[in-house]
């Protein structure tokens, strides 16, 4: 059984392309994540590249996924010290970087940005590891 942070870009993905995730894995990511998939959605909408219903079907997909949300004072403040570390202005991707490294094997994203920063301080898995056994 492998441990997995995926972040909200990830989320989507893995929904709207129906990906099957191996049963032995287990998702782990922030508190934030289902928020942040769902201001991801809204802009969809705004955009006008997913309509509303769509973006609601989705949303419902995502609640249904099995995921081990974590938002205690360890991983807050961890989060905290890489953005400091760091010298990033947001916590966004601090976050999945400190639950990755308390919590989980590695980080899989499909976020070419958030995978470049998690490069130097976690590991970083493919996207195909979801789907077959470690």
């Amino acid at each position: 059984m492998a441990r997995y942070v995926i972040d909200a870009v990830t989320l989507l993905h893995l929904v709207d392309a129906e990906l099957p995730i191996d049963p032995s894995h287990r998702l782990v990511a922030p508190n934030s994540i289902r928020s942040e998939a769902l201001q991801l959605l809204l802009r969809d909408v705004r955009a006008g590249t997913r309509g509303e219903a769509a973006a609601l079907a989705t949303h419902e997909r995502i609640t249904a996924l099995k995921l081990r949300l974590l938002g205690d004072r360890m991983s807050r403040r961890t989060a905290w010290q890489l953005a400091r570390r760091h010298g990033w202005d947001s916590l966004r991707g601090a976050e999945y970087l400190a639950v990755t490294r308390m919590q989980a094997d590695a980080l899989i994203t499909v976020d070419p940005e958030l995978a470049a920063a998690a490069r130097e301080i976690v590991p970083v898995a493919a996207l195909d590891d979801l789907s077959t056994r470690a």
